[in-house]
């Protein structure tokens, strides 16, 4: 279940000194030029604080971005694991530039090994190439593995996050401030279903090669099956996509993509009561709207 990287046209076995040099110099060039105030976080000071639990809902038109019901789309939520939405998408940008490769090791520190469940377990010093990673993040969610490629990408964790938090500015996401990589808990972490909603677009529009991995409902790792998070997968019609969420404070997220008769849309749903509460939701949304 590996179709994405059928298409991507990069050297197997990527330089690991390029790799760690290329790091090494984009994380000093973010830690010392990506401030709050350059990037522009003028209505985020460090005590904005989201909603606990808080219900959002935003469905968009795919192709002309058009938002087509929302309700509460631009107060703060925790992202929880929404967040590697983003981390996921700057891996398909080094991979796109040819920073890396998908067969490129990434290393495990004893940090990413140390995150809590959910996760695939590893031990400092063990390596898992980019192409697993992506598939362990977009179907397991896996907290360690995207501790690994904030590492190796950023240099350390708080170094990758400015480089979140920089392209959510680039992408039009005003609202969204980053400080980890896998939305494990963090006050400071605060997002919108607007500017998830901006980021599954640009997602799909701009790494359309590398979508089906979302639609994975099981992958296999060591030997090791992984089922999907998301579990409208394969069970409602039009879905493809992308990705889930939860922590205690944020309650239960969805970020769904769906096309029936060649029209795609973007359905958030933030702050569900319970996982089949907002699955219902988001249900009910794509045959409303499809």
């Amino acid at each position: 279940m590996r179709p994405w990287f059928q298409e991507c046209r990069f050297g197997r076995h990527a330089g690991r000194a390029l790799l760690v040099f290329l790091s090494l110099l984009l994380a000093g060039c973010q830690t010392a030029e990506l401030t709050p105030a350059s990037l522009g976080v003028a209505n985020l000071s460090d005590g904005a604080a989201a909603e606990i639990r808080g219900h959002s809902v935003l469905v968009m038109d795919y192709q002309s971005g058009r938002i087509l019901q929302a309700e509460n789309p631009d107060a703060l939520r925790y992202p929880a694991s929404l967040s590697k939405m983003m981390t996921l998408y700057l891996l398909f940008e080094a991979v796109n530039a040819g920073r890396i490769s998908p067969d490129t090791p990434l290393t495990v520190s004893a940090e990413a090994a140390s995150q809590p469940p959910s996760k695939l377990g590893f031990s400092p010093g063990d390596t898992i190439t980019v192409r697993d990673a992506a598939q362990a993040i977009a179907t397991k969610s896996a907290n360690d593995v995207a501790v690994v490629v904030a590492e190796n990408l950023g240099g350390s964790q708080d170094a990758f996050a400015a480089m979140m938090t920089a392209k959510a500015r680039e992408l039009g996401m005003r609202n969204t401030r980053f400080v980890n990589a896998s939305g494990l808990p963090d006050p400071r972490q605060i997002s919108t279903a607007r500017d998830l909603a901006i980021l599954a677009r640009a997602l799909i529009a701009r790494n359309p090669q590398f979508m089906p991995i979302f639609s994975v409902t099981q992958f296999i790792y060591k030997g090791r099956t992984y089922h999907a998070t998301n579990k409208l997968l394969g069970k409602v019609a039009g879905v493809d996509g992308l990705k889930t969420g939860y922590i205690r404070d944020s309650g239960f997220h969805l970020v769904a993509t769906a096309m029936r008769g060649g029209r795609r849309i973007i359905v958030v749903v933030m702050g569900g009561k319970t996982g089949a509460a907002r699955n219902a939701e988001v249900t009910a949304l794509i045959d409303q709207y499809l």
